[in-house]
């Protein structure tokens, strides 16, 4: 039975961090949602899933920095706060029951999820025209990191839409230094349920199954990444912003589950067809 656990989560974890590796986001939200839905708590599940996120992330970045997808001024910028976001965030949760504002910031993902498939899929922009200095990027590093502890995942949601927002890297550049930052942000949460969780009873056979997956996958997804087309790798991203934040938005709102899952297949749909256009057009004839 343990080795079947490990086994399963390793299946998991690697399909889990070739999203994430390849999208820049995915991991986090995965792992969490099914730790929750095996009914562990939520500091368990967040604990859990940072905790495996050590590993992976550190793979992830090893790998998207041998590919040449990481900006190293940009980690920093963003790393560094996200750290420090994480780490509150983690000592929140094991303190307080946080719900609220989970719903807004769902909706505004969303926003930014449709902004990016409109930029990438017809060269549109819903946005005002906005480019902040590197040195300017830290708030998103900030909020990302809080929102990636106290929802066990949310890291990859919140930095690689608001960079493909407000920078004009290439995503395969913007999800390599995502990917890379987000081993500060995993350890720092990690410290963080340490310092403020007493027991969270981590499910560390999951945990070792997360990481053996994840880690063996991360030099693929790196690899992808890089290589992937431009335009319908930034279309992917929106359609799996869009995805995860209207789960998120149908949990807090009792949306029947049926009328989720079919909002989310036809998103996965549009974004399926919008891809495939877009890669025709950008292959030679």
């Amino acid at each position: 039975m343990d080795f079947l656990t490990v086994a399963v989560f390793a299946l998991v974890g690697a399909a889990a961090q070739f999203v994430d590796g390849t999208l820049g986001m995915g991991f986090g939200v995965t792992s969490a949602t099914l730790l929750t839905v095996l009914g562990y708590s939520a500091v368990a599940a967040s604990a859990g899933t940072h905790a495996a996120k050590v590993g992976t992330c550190f793979a992830s970045g090893v790998s998207h920095w041998r590919e040449g997808n990481v900006d190293w001024r940009v980690l920093i910028a963003v790393g560094v706060p996200g750290a420090f976001g994480a780490f509150i965030g983690a000592v929140v949760l094991t303190n307080v029951a946080i719900d609220g504002a989970r719903v807004w910031m769902a909706a505004i993902l969303f926003f930014l999820g449709i902004s990016i498939i409109a930029r990438f899929g017809f060269g549109k922009s819903l946005l005002p025209e906005m480019r902040l200095r590197t040195r300017n990027l830290w708030p998103i590093g900030l909020f990302g990191g809080f929102v990636d502890a106290t929802g066990g995942g949310g890291w990859g949601p919140v930095a690689t839409p608001s960079l493909m927002t407000v920078t004009r890297h290439a995503p395969h550049r913007i999800v390599g230094t995502v990917s890379a930052s987000e081993f500060l942000v995993a350890v720092s949460a990690s410290m963080g349920f340490l310092v403020g969780a007493s027991e969270s009873d981590v499910p560390w056979l999951a945990v070792l199954g997360l990481i053996i997956g994840g880690v063996i996958m991360a030099p693929f997804a790196a690899r992808f990444a890089r290589r992937a087309p431009t335009r319908p790798l930034g279309v992917a991203v929106g359609g799996i912003v869009l995805v995860a934040n209207t789960a998120v938005i149908a949990a807090v709102l009792g949306i029947p589950g049926v009328v989720a899952g079919v909002l989310a297949g036809i998103e996965i749909l549009i974004t399926v067809v919008i891809v495939v256009k877009v890669r025709r057009a950008t292959v030679p004839k």
